[in-house]
């Protein structure tokens, strides 16, 4: 009998205002791994336990939040609460279908996730594939990066994957120097990268999407997968390098979440031991469902369904 795994993704989550036409929002929940940690447990069903690491408030928007997640199947175990602060809040403004963001954020309880290691190190025991992203470090202080460092540390000595996404946000940092040298720490404990190459281009200056395979190659990292927008997928897995197609996507409507929902079908694939060139496909048709969409999840009954085998 196959052991069901178990995946957890650690960051921010965000109240959305997402636009649906004539100047209407929709209020939802968001934010770039709890996109993803969302769609992996959409995609594998009950062939994985998926869990949420964060902090919320006591507030009714909050106990929503919690709730949402428990009626979708999340272990919200690993949530904690704050009796002073609440979640951020952010709003999708569209120009055609490329998008742009307003934030309300700076009190966010998310941002003291990882200030006590001990309880952090309990919510991701026995994790095998844990998930976390350039916001997860970024909103962090200096002090809990390094708590997160640590606990991702003895995680790994423990058997779990780590996967990470650069998604570099400029605002979050105070600048290039702290996001390079924040980046690199948490490469150094990290088995399975999932930059975008716009960010890369700006931030390290990577000429092409083969450049940053190496880059992220040279410091260690065993699996990379390069997103490029409609472009091929670099691809660096067991030795090899890979240039994936992107297929081509009609009816467009909101590109919001793309490079979050590509993380979940790459890394549900990869949960179930589906080989790294399938697994981009996953991840591709993934983005691609998020795309035809508006707002950062595909709505629950059209999320692609991920299988061994």
């Amino acid at each position: 009998m196959t052991q069901i795994k178990t995946a957890v993704a650690i960051g921010e989550a965000m109240v959305e205002m997402a636009p649906v036409g004539d100047g209407l929002y929709r209020r939802g929940f968001a934010g770039d791994t709890f996109n993803t940690a969302w769609h992996l447990r959409m995609a594998l069903g009950n062939a994985a336990h998926v869990g949420f690491v964060t902090r919320v408030g006591k507030d009714k928007l909050s106990e929503a939040f919690v709730s949402e997640l428990n009626a979708d199947g999340l272990d919200t175990s690993g949530i904690g609460r704050d009796d002073e602060r609440t979640m951020g809040l952010y709003m999708i403004e569209l120009d055609g279908v490329e998008r742009s963001f307003s934030y309300w954020r700076n009190e966010a309880a998310a941002r003291s996730l990882a200030d006590d290691p001990a309880a952090l190190s309990a919510a991701i025991k026995d994790a095998d594939l844990i998930h976390l992203s350039g916001i997860t470090v970024a909103i962090l202080s200096t002090t809990a990066r390094s708590n997160l460092v640590d606990v991702l540390t003895d995680a790994r000595a423990g058997g779990a994957r780590v996967s990470f996404d650069p998604n570099i946000r400029p605002a979050l940092w105070e600048s290039d120097q702290d996001i390079q040298s924040s980046i690199r720490a948490f490469l150094s404990v990290t088995d399975i990268v999932l930059p975008s190459f716009d960010d890369e281009h700006t931030h390290w200056g990577d000429a092409n999407p083969d450049g940053t395979l190496d880059r992220f190659t040279s410091y260690g990292v065993a699996e990379v997968a390069v997103k490029n927008g409609h472009g091929p997928v670099s691809l660096f897995a067991h030795g090899q390098k890979y240039a994936i197609p992107t297929p081509e996507v009609a009816d467009i409507r909101d590109t919001t979440g793309a490079g979050d929902a590509f993380n979940a079908g790459y890394l549900a694939a990869r949960l179930l031991n589906i080989d790294p060139p399938t697994a981009v496909a996953h991840g591709q048709h993934m983005a691609a469902t998020t795309i035809c969409h508006f707002g950062a999840r595909i709505p629950k009954n059209s999320v692609p369904s991920i299988k061994a085998g």
